[in-house]
């Protein structure tokens, strides 16, 4: 039996949810650098907190002197300068004022747009905080926003995710994530949940006006119901890590035949050494790119065949280790040279995994066929689903885009590329989501043994807690704080 977890931040206890926040949280104002701590055109200082306009007008001064931050309307941005003790001009600046609680933080928030040089944005900063303000921890202006009830949990972890989008789907994901879509899908659960819980335990304080009788079987149904609706978002968890993290590729193959050279095709640059020397790479070369929009985290490898070679013989171990976590085998075989041994052993590597295979140096005369490596596979790997072939040539640039083609279908069919499709990205959820299965399973176990209706009602709150703490409503501040530690410095 999974244990239940009290709430802390739920809806029915806005008293211990303010208690907790002031324990959690300091409510003194905060300051960093918002924007990359790099030369660029503009940065940002931003200032969050009950003093922030306080701390705005002591460093913000107008050409003439004429207006104070603490004066102006909310949602207003004023020209002016930063000034120093001496009032010395630090940079000619825009000021943003913004009042709670509408605000990012729901708190008093001034965003000073300066220059964007890496020493005048550490002076501007600096200015701030001699003058009441204290150092933003990593990712403290996003945690103010989840303890202020701005945002849940959920969304606060698609603030990252949004940040390190490197592919158009996660960016997408990530934007679906922070308008709510998954906390609507956590919230309707959890809701539908505490009906139940609600109905059981008014039943047993009052029998003679709340009948159970024929409950287990209705309640049945609706166990069921929502462990396929849980089941569901667990299911979108392994296309949520490849669109997170990008699909982990390994190209594999004897040596030269191409790997490298399509390795900087993939890249756009010449990051793999190419020789025509065989066994010229001996470990492996990683590189996230993007292609049509979706994320790939490739592995080139070293060429796969017997060697005496020491540093060589551990590149081609290497190269089966990768293989056999890969997503994707994009497996390069070179037309011009007779498939032997180390061909039967590459195709061992595929077993049941996505793969591609590309017929590289399609410009020279073809030895291998496709006919003959068909054969090949069907040999080593009977009974084994057909593997998109490609007739390629690195040297050329030809077949590079069927290629991307390719793969983009074999990974990404149907509704997965809906902009409205709650996808599973983040491990923490799929793990709550999980438990919250586990709890229901116990339901229904209960329920079909002819349990007493308090065993329901126990395991009913275990999946309540457990998918509460998705969106921060039944965590404790070692999560919270691990969590937004990740986060970057002025977010």
């Amino acid at each position: 039996m999974t244990g239940f977890v009290y709430p802390v931040f739920s809806e029915g206890f806005r008293d211990i949810f303010d208690f907790e926040r002031d324990i959690i949280m300091n409510t003194d104002t905060i300051a960093a650098i918002a924007t990359a701590l790099s030369d660029s055109g503009i940065g940002i200082v931003r200032i969050s907190g009950e003093n922030a306009i306080a701390v705005g007008d002591a460093v913000f001064r107008t050409k003439k002197g004429e207006k104070k931050l603490s004066s102006v309307k909310s949602h207003t941005i004023h020209y002016g300068f930063i000034v120093d003790e001496q009032e010395n001009i630090v940079d000619e600046v825009m000021a943003a004022v913004m009042l709670s609680p509408h605000t990012y933080t729901r708190e008093d928030t001034v965003e000073i747009n300066c220059h964007g040089g890496v020493l005048v944005m550490q002076k501007i900063l600096e200015t701030v905080l001699k003058n009441g303000a204290r150092m933003a921890q990593p990712g403290e202006f996003t945690k103010r926003a989840f303890l202020n009830g701005r945002i849940d949990l959920s969304k606060a972890e698609a603030v990252m995710d949004l940040i390190h989008a490197q592919n158009e789907y996660a960016l997408s994901s990530s934007i679906n994530q922070l308008r709510g879509e998954l906390s609507q899908q956590v919230k309707k659960l959890r809701a539908e949940i505490l009906y139940e819980i609600a109905f059981i335990e008014s039943a047993l304080d009052d029998p003679e006006h709340i009948s159970l009788e024929g409950y287990p079987g209705r309640l049945l149904e609706k166990v069921n119901s929502l462990c396929e609706e849980i089941e569901k978002l667990i299911s979108t968890a392994d296309n949520g890590k490849r669109i997170k993290e990008g699909i982990f590729t390994v190209i594999v193959g004897k040596p030269n035949a191409g790997k490298s050279s399509l390795m900087n095709l993939l890249t756009g640059e010449e990051k793999a050494i190419v020789t025509e020397i065989a066994g010229t790479t001996r470990d492996v070369l990683e590189e996230y790119i993007s292609l049509h929009g979706i994320g790939f985290h490739v592995i080139d490898t070293a060429g796969i065949r017997d060697t005496q070679d020491t540093v060589e013989k551990i590149g081609v171990e290497k190269a089966k280790k990768y293989a056999s976590d890969a997503d994707l085998i994009v497996y390069m075989v070179d037309v011009s040279v007779e498939l032997d041994e180390s061909d039967r052993e590459i195709i061992s590597l595929i077993g049941e995994k996505n793969a591609v295979i590309l017929l590289n140096k399609s410009d020279l005369k073809n030895i291998v066929t496709e006919e003959k490596l068909n054969a090949l596979i069907a040999e080593v790997l009977p009974g084994h689903k057909r593997i998109p072939m490609i007739k390629t040539s690195t040297l050329e640039k030809t077949g590079i885009d069927l290629f991307e083609n390719t793969v983009r279908d074999m990974f990404f069919q149907g509704d997965i590329q809906s902009n409205h499709q709650v996808v599973i990205t983040n491990l923490r959820h799929k793990a709550a989501l999980q438990e919250a299965c586990e709890s229901l399973y116990l339901v229904r176990k209960s329920i079909l043994e002819g349990m007493p209706e308090d065993f329901y009602s126990i395991d009913l709150m275990s999946a309540y807690a457990s998918l509460g703490t998705i969106i921060g409503e039944e965590v404790g501040e070692d999560l919270i704080e691990e969590i937004f530690s990740k986060f970057c410095m002025g977010k």
